[in-house]
C-alpha cells in the first residue's frame, strides 16, 4: 500500500510538501502542474514549481517528487520531458485531470479526455523522449462531461506507455462535489495491466478504509484530506494520529518559508489558507483563523499567530525558491 500526495495547483505547492511529509506515512508526491505552451521551458522554471529537482526530487524529510507537466502538443510536451528528465525527477506526471475552466479552455487538463487519441499521442510521445528508467505516470478523471468514456481513456493513456495511473474519482463536471464514485474504479482497474491509484474525497482513515474497498485499488492519492489533517497518511498507516502539538510546530517553518517565496500581499493569504483546512479538525486553527482573518499585514500576522511560539530552528530555514 502506497499512499500519494496529490498535485493541487495554488494549494499544494513544495512549501505544504514540506509540511505534510514531516510527519510521515507518505510515499509519493506530485508537484502541481508545469504548463508547456509551445516554448521549451528553462530550467529554472521547473525549478520554480519543483525545488526538490536541486537536492535529488526529494522533500525535506526524504519523499521522492515526481514533476507534472500539463499541455496538449505531443510534440512540445516530448521536448519539455526530455529536458526535464535531464534534471531526474522521480518521475514525469502527465495532467488530464485539472478541472479548472481557464485550463480547459485553453485546451489542457480534463479537457482531453475528449480526445482519447489525443492522450495516446501525448503519452506515447513523453514515453519515447525520455530514459526508458525513467517513470512516466499519468493522472485523469472518469470524463469531462459524463463517464461514458473513462475506459477508452484509461486504454489510451496505458497504452501510450503510462506505468501508473492516478484516477480521481469524480468528472470535470463534478468537479469537487461529494461524492467521489470510487465504484467506478473497478472497471478500469481490471482493464489495465498497470497499476490504477484511487483519489477523491478521503478525508479521514474510515474513508481511506472505504475508498480501498469500494476501487479495489492497493494504493491511494490523498489531496485537500491531507491539507486538512497533516498526520492522515501517518493515521492509515501506523494508526498514529497526529494532535495539535505536533502540528502547530510546523506553521513557523511554513510561514517563514511562505515569506521567501512569496510576494508580502499574499503572505497571509497562504497562512489563512492553510488554517482554513486545519480548523475543519482542530479548534485551535479556527481560533488562530479567525484571529487573522481580516488581517492584511503580514507584520500584524506575525505578533498576533507567531508571538507566544518559539521562534525558527535554523534548521528551518528556507531557500529562496530561483
Amino acid at each position: 500500500m502506497r499512499i500519494y500526495l496529490a498535485p493541487m495547483e495554488g494549494l499544494l505547492d513544495h512549501i505544504l510538501r514540506d509540511m505534510l511529509t514531516r510527519l510521515g506515512g507518505v510515499d509519493i508526491c506530485v508537484t502541481e502542474f508545469v504548463r508547456v505552451s509551445g516554448t521549451l521551458l528553462p530550467n529554472r522554471f521547473f525549478q520554480r514549481i519543483a525545488p526538490e529537482l536541486l537536492s535529488g526530487s526529494r522533500t525535506p524529510a526524504g519523499v521522492p517528487v515526481r514533476v507534472q507537466l500539463l499541455g496538449s502538443d505531443p510534440v512540445c510536451m516530448a521536448e519539455n520531458a526530455a529536458k526535464l528528465a535531464a534534471m531526474n525527477p522521480a518521475g514525469i506526471d502527465l495532467n488530464f485531470g485539472c478541472p479548472a475552466k481557464t485550463v480547459n479552455r485553453h485546451r489542457g487538463g480534463a479537457v482531453l479526455l475528449t480526445e482519447p487519441e489525443l492522450l495516446h499521442e501525448i503519452v506515447a510521445a513523453v514515453r519515447r523522449a525520455v530514459p526508458s528508467s525513467m517513470l512516466v505516470t499519468a493522472k485523469m478523471r472518469l470524463g469531462y462531461e459524463d463517464k461514458s468514456r473513462k475506459l477508452e481513456c484509461a486504454h489510451a493513456i496505458a497504452a501510450g506507455g503510462a506505468q501508473e495511473l492516478v484516477v480521481h474519482a469524480r468528472t470535470k463536471t463534478e468537479g469537487y462535489r461529494p461524492p467521489a464514485f470510487w465504484e467506478e474504479l473497478p472497471a478500469i482497474r481490471e482493464a489495465l495491466a498497470i497499476p490504477v491509484i484511487a483519489n477523491g474525497e478521503v478525508w479521514t482513515p474510515d474513508d481511506f478504509a472505504r475508498c480501498r474497498a469500494v476501487s479495489g485499488c492497493d494504493d491511494v492519492m490523498l489531496g485537500r484530506g491531507m491539507v486538512a489533517d497533516p498526520g492522515l497518511a501517518r493515521s492509515v498507516k501506523r494508526g498514529e494520529r497526529a494532535g495539535w502539538a505536533e502540528i502547530e510546530p510546523l506553521l513557523r517553518p511554513f510561514w517563514d518559508k511562505v515569506q521567501l517565496a512569496t510576494l508580502p500581499k499574499y503572505q497571509p493569504g497562504r497562512l489563512k489558507q492553510w488554517l482554513a483546512y486545519l480548523r475543519r479538525i482542530h479548534p485551535q486553527a479556527d481560533e488562530l483563523f479567525q484571529r487573522i482573518r481580516t488581517v492584511t499585514d503580514p507584520r500584524e500576522v506575525e505578533r498576533l499567530v507567531f508571538g507566544q511560539l518559539p521562534a525558527p530552528r535554523a534548521a528551518d530555514e528556507a531557500e529562496r525558491v530561483v
